[in-house]
């Protein structure tokens, strides 16, 4: 669904404006703590990474995460690859098993 704060497709948003309903959540955070509000969609990576990696073994999963002193929360990410059943360190290549990186876009 697009999110109306980015303009972005996200699998994970959800909102529910039917008839003078408005009702939005993130069903990737669910009922965190603290909870979730429409401004973390300016600065969560997840329509970027689904946009980069469509890979059906990869799942997201996701957190609020505080910054210094309490200040800049944000959505943090991480994946798993359920596959190779490891941990995927860039959600945005993948584990590079299911998919092989090409030695053209390995860093040196």
């Amino acid at each position: 669904m697009r999110v109306p704060e980015t303009g972005k497709e996200c699998p994970y948003f959800y909102g529910d404006y039917h008839r003078g309903r408005h009702h939005e959540e993130c069903r990737l955070i669910g009922s965190a703590n603290p909870p979730w509000e429409i401004k973390y969609c300016k600065t969560c990576p997840v329509p970027d990474i689904v946009l980069a990696n469509a890979c059906p073994h990869m799942i997201l999963s996701g957190e609020i995460k505080a910054g210094m002193f309490g200040l800049n929360k944000r959505v943090s990410v991480s994946a798993y690859c359920t596959k190779t059943h490891k941990d995927v360190e860039n959600p945005y290549l993948g584990c590079s098993e299911c998919h092989p990186i090409l030695d053209l876009f390995k860093e040196a």
